[in-house]
């Protein structure tokens, strides 16, 4: 759980006759993770070069065929069958059966379409006729001139005087047919001689001409009438056609999931094989395997293959490999946890998983912000919701309903510490202090918890170090040895400054300021220095000089804001009560009297601020983990372990 899981690299040299058997085998445990080996190219006497290629090119043309042959009917992907994956499926037999489902579904689909594109574009003419449909005027017989130019169409009330003043130096028939509120249906003439001023004109006062074929004719609401009967007709087509999908799907679900699946593991597998490295009679399987479930793995190979050739090389953490994959082991109850860690980073093989830490620090500082009894609740049933799934349109936030849940039940926790029940503090004893009484306390705390964990953090990065045997980074890094001696010593000399009677003398805490903050600045050289690293100066006495003093300085500066950013902690405890307030002092000033309407805004109100307020708080605590927290220990950059499955729904390791 504190580290990712222990990594072995291993080798497999494998007959070419048990190649699909072994590539089976590695699928179905999803511990190995394959390299690509492809480089070692050797004639294979059993297959050409180009041979297993050719297939996963052929099996993956398939499995996009079936896929839209699905969209079209509307088929979900479902999932493999429980029986397990026993051999590639052959693809002349199967691109038989795909052609004609294929076929089937693909004809009703574009009837379907065409039918659907018909019945918008009837409705387009629909609506732009609906303005005119009192019109008594034969529309054919305004269209198709020589010599008359014509528009009909629906133009703004004001804008009427502004087009017959534009036009007053041309003869013109401008005839307003109907008028409904701030619109009117016109008709507007002239000669084809004067078209260019005519359409400058319309256009200029937004007078929107009817676009209809030329082979409609008759008065507007004849015209109304065949679209509406043409609509209508669409319509049962369509009707019958989406039965006819109905049909389709109903007769061939079964048949194109197992098709689908069957296809996707025969393509996964050819696509595993393509990377093997080709020998004369055997080929290379190189990859990893997570060192805890390799006697298994060992154990399943030598089943399928007698003549197998299994070489394994352990990967201890001290060596340094950053293209080891990293498979994390936490908890089921840790997963939201971990997902907020892998949202910043994935950890490095050698570097400690922070997810536990992020576990507890995570709903801690949550709860300090947003303690209260009874929004936490609230946001704990919010969480349950998610979880649940059964609100639509919240299902694509299920995940984060474990970590809701639980921000929402420590958030309850800590309003009993404060007394606070919808930010009043006035009806529940605190079990230890109300935030509006005790600003300066709970300020001052806030700050004290900040540096408890950063000096935390501090202690992790050294043992990050030492576990990698970075011995440089231990001692005069600014996140270690150093940089921990430096920032207490500060804290100290500040504390002694305020307080008489300090135990620590201020000037040797003074001296181990100063010496510590020597290191810091000269921190490349002495990492050099231990790590037989030459030259010791890379770009010059006079740049490194500049460099080491901004060194210092960031490193000063970086403390005394990552200490003081904990101190939203208490102020955001603060104002969660002053913004509860606001809720029922509006209400009293909307409704006096306490009415419903009062009530109305209280519990809108209350589930706005849970909202507005969580979402707030929480990605305050998301800065304070990532930003202050994370940066003095956690590097991050490690690579997914990503086992070689032949379905693609396995999970395989986080």
């Amino acid at each position: 759980m504190f580290y990712p899981e222990e990594m072995t690299e291993i080798e497999l040299v494998v007959p070419a006759k048990d190649l699909l058997a072994v590539t089976k085998a590695l699928g179905e445990q999803a511990i190995f993770q394959q390299s690509d080996s492809s480089y070692l190219t050797g004639e294979s006497e059993l297959a050409q070069p180009k041979e297993w290629q050719d297939k996963a090119s052929a099996y993956a043309a398939l499995e996009r065929r079936i896929q839209t042959t699905m969209q079209a009917l509307e088929l979900a992907e479902g999932e493999p069958s429980k029986k397990g994956f026993d051999a590639p499926v052959d693809v002349n037999s199967v691109q038989a059966v795909v052609g004609q489902l294929e076929g089937e579904a693909r004809k009703t689909s574009e009837q379907l379409t065409n039918e659907t594109r018909q019945v918008e574009y009837l409705e387009g003419m629909l609506r732009q006729l609906q303005p005119v449909a009192d019109v008594d005027i034969d529309l054919s017989k305004l269209q198709g001139s020589h010599s008359l130019f014509s528009v009909l169409g629906v133009m703004p009330v004001e804008n009427m005087e502004r087009l017959q003043t534009s036009l007053s130096r041309i003869p013109f028939v401008f005839l307003p047919l109907h008028q409904e509120g701030k619109e009117a249906v016109v008709w507007l003439a002239g000669s084809n001689a004067n078209s260019d001023i005519l359409k400058r004109a319309v256009s200029s006062s937004y007078l929107n001409p009817l676009t209809l074929p030329e082979n409609v004719k008759g008065k507007p609401s004849e015209i109304i009438a065949s679209l509406n009967s043409q609509i209508a007709n669409s319509k049962n087509k369509i009707r019958d056609l989406k039965n006819t999908l109905v049909s389709l799907r109903e007769a061939h679900t079964q048949r194109l999931q197992r098709l689908l699946w069957e296809v996707r593991s025969s393509r996964m597998l050819t696509d595993a094989i393509v990377r093997y490295g080709r020998l004369k009679y055997t080929y290379l399987i190189v990859g990893w395997a997570i060192a805890s479930k390799l006697p298994q793995l060992q154990e399943k190979l030598r089943k399928v293959s007698n003549e197998i050739l299994i070489e394994t090389f352990p990967i201890k953490r001290s060596e340094v490999k950053q293209n080891v994959p990293v498979a994390l082991r936490n908890p089921k109850g840790f997963l939201p946890f971990q997902d907020l860690v892998t949202t910043y980073a994935r950890p490095l093989y050698n570097e400690l998983d922070p997810t536990f830490l992020i576990a507890i620090t995570f709903p801690l500082l949550f709860g300090a912000m947003f303690g209260d009894v009874a929004h936490g609740l609230m946001l704990a049933l919010l969480g349950v919701l998610l979880l649940s799934k059964k609100v639509k349109a919240l299902r694509s936030l299920a995940s984060l309903g474990g970590l809701v849940t639980i921000c929402g039940l420590v958030a309850t926790a800590f309003g009993f510490v404060y007394g606070s029940i919808f930010g009043i503090e006035t009806i529940l004893p605190a079990l230890w202090i109300h935030p509006m009484e005790n600003i300066l306390t709970i300020l001052g705390t806030a700050v004290g918890a900040g540096i408890f964990l950063l000096t935390v953090g501090f202690i992790i990065n050294i043992f990050n170090a030492a576990m990698s045997r970075n011995w440089g980074r231990l001692i005069f890094d600014k996140n270690g040895l150093v940089g921990l001696a430096f920032y207490w010593s500060l804290l100290g000399y500040a504390a002694g400054s305020f307080i008489s009677n300090f135990p620590i003398p201020k000037t040797a805490l003074l001296v181990t300021a100063v010496i510590s903050a020597f290191f810091i600045m000269f921190a490349e050289i002495f990492k050099h220095l231990v790590e037989g690293h030459r030259p010791l100066i890379e770009d010059g006495v006079g740049t490194y000089a500049i460099q080491a003093f901004f060194e210092l300085f960031e490193a000063l500066i970086g403390m005394l804001s990552n200490t003081l950013s904990y101190v939203r902690l208490g102020a955001f405890a603060v104002a969660h009560a002053g913004l509860s307030s606001v809720i029922f002092i509006v209400g009293s000033l909307i409704n006096p009297g306490q009415g419903v309407v009062y009530w109305i805004i209280v519990v809108l109100g209350n589930i706005g601020l849970v909202l507005f307020e969580g979402l707030i708080v929480g990605i305050q605590t998301m800065r304070l983990e990532y930003y202050e927290f994370f940066s003095k220990f956690y590097n991050g950059g490690g690579s997914r372990f990503e086992p070689l499955t032949l379905s693609a729904s396995d999970k395989g390791v986080n």
